[in-house]
């Protein structure tokens, strides 16, 4: 008995062990928001999209610098493609926390770096030497530097054991190889790839709009991904698209983009909610990846579209055929609500009509998803996406986790009872006993 119930007990800590776990995954730009002092190392995490790279990882170290330190690099006037490199290096793929810096084996230790995971980084540029240095200091240089130790571990900013540590480091780390120009990527003309495999009818139209095909030619540098639509759904949507104010016409073509690139491994391996262009603030524009299998469809409020095509996946670049144009809830609220059923005609020599009501149904305005509260799970923002995933969204297994739990607390609930009429004599046992719902024995 004791056995069983030390190992229930186990099972159970195990259970809330791994919930826990599971709701602890991190946002590195909220960590960062929460330090006004390193804003503008923030700024530029987002901008080189590293911030949704670093998210996805779920053993990572940050070292970040302060506004001040990161003056220097900016008034050098770097390409973005310079920033991404320079601050990948400063990315380390491991965790170190700041007791495991001051208690570093043999004092020395070398970490691999995002930028050396870029491929970029010649030889091992990529890694970085950190020295447990005499009088309690740190100290931290690119692995092809000249040996000194140009910044020192200041101070540790937040740690979520094993998952991800945030550190404050005194300056940038110089490195030739991130320092050096970064080569652009392929000039790119994705209207012309998408018009010459079946979206030509989209392409123009983004070609048309000045607004939204800016923002397109912006993020290509630092990572987009497109749904174009085929013609046959743009052209037929091309009457509801006509309708739509000019700001809402850039917002409809950015809706079908995000801004940082995913290949389509991705998109068959993480299920959720993604931010678009159109996405400002309050203007939510986001959607709903799921995939099944091989296929992947992009849900919204309004319809389903599902992935048909591959045209380009070179990073940072990917774009990919749909079969319908994606409606966003914000333009379209109106078509969530389903037209009024007509009132059924009156025969000719009806009979009264009771005066006893039946139960009234509910309106069509009561049920429209057009009046679901704003916290309506398939309405959370995509920056909790970007990284941070919440216990709403463990989804079935987490149901399974939950019945578990009940299950075990029912088994300790029952051995308890169990052991409570075990001594007593058949006279003594309650007669006409049952179990209720609970488990324990109640007399009728």
């Amino acid at each position: 008995m004791q056995l069983r119930r030390a190992t229930a007990a186990g099972a159970l800590l195990l259970t809330l062990t791994l919930l826990t776990t599971l709701a602890q995954a991190h946002n590195i730009t909220r960590i960062l928001a929460k330090h006004p002092e390193f804003s503008t190392f923030n700024h530029y995490l987002t901008l080189t999209h590293l911030a949704a790279e670093i998210n996805q990882h779920t053993t990572i170290t940050v070292c970040a610098v302060d506004n001040s330190a990161m003056s220097p690099l900016l008034a050098k006037k770097p390409s973005i493609y310079t920033i991404k490199n320079i601050l990948s290096l400063h990315i380390l793929l491991d965790y170190f926390g700041a007791k495991k810096l001051h208690q570093i084996t043999n004092g020395t230790a070398l970490a691999a770096t995002m930028f050396q995971a870029t491929g970029s980084a010649p030889g091992s540029a990529g890694f970085v030497n950190i020295t447990d240095l005499k009088g309690g200091k740190v100290g931290f240089t690119p692995e092809d530097n000249d040996g000194t130790f140009p910044a020192h571990f200041v101070k540790s900013v937040e740690e979520l054991p094993y998952n991800i540590s945030v550190i404050h480091i005194s300056s940038i780390l110089p490195s030739q190889a991130a320092e050096a120009p970064a080569p652009g990527p392929a000039e790119l003309n994705i209207t012309s790839i998408m018009s010459a495999h079946g979206c030509k009818v989209f392409a123009d139209t983004l070609l048309a709009n000045p607004d939204a095909f800016k923002i397109y030619e912006d993020n290509v540098g630092g990572g987009l991904t497109v749904f174009c639509p085929m013609d046959d759904a743009f052209k037929a949507f091309l009457p509801k698209f006509k309708n739509l104010t000019r700001a809402g016409k850039a917002s409809l073509l950015e809706y079908h983009a995000v801004p940082v690139y995913q290949s389509m491994a991705t998109l068959k391996s993480n299920n959720g909610l993604q931010n678009t262009l159109a996405t400002d603030g309050a203007s939510k524009f986001d959607f709903t990846v799921q995939n099944d299998g091989q296929e992947v469809t992009l849900k919204t409020k309004i319809v389903t579209g599902k992935i048909t095509g591959t045209l380009i996946d070179e990073q940072p670049v990917a774009i990919y055929t749909i079969d319908k144009v994606l409606q966003p809830k914000e333009l379209f609220k109106g078509a969530l609500t389903p037209a009024p059923a007509p009132a059924p005609e009156k025969p000719a020599h009806a009979p009264k009509s009771s005066k006893k009501k039946t139960k009234d149904a509910p309106s069509p305005d009561s049920e429209s998803p057009a009046n679901s509260p704003d916290d309506d799970p398939a309405d959370q923002t995509a920056d909790d996406n970007n990284g941070a995933v919440g216990v709403g969204r463990l989804g079935f297994g987490g149901l399974v986790l939950s019945m578990w739990v009940g299950f075990l607390l029912l088994m300790l609930d029952s051995d308890s009872e169990i052991k409570k009429h075990g001594n007593l004599t058949e006279d003594e046992q309650p007669s006409n006993s049952c179990v209720n719902l609970n488990g324990f024995i109640t007399s009728p």
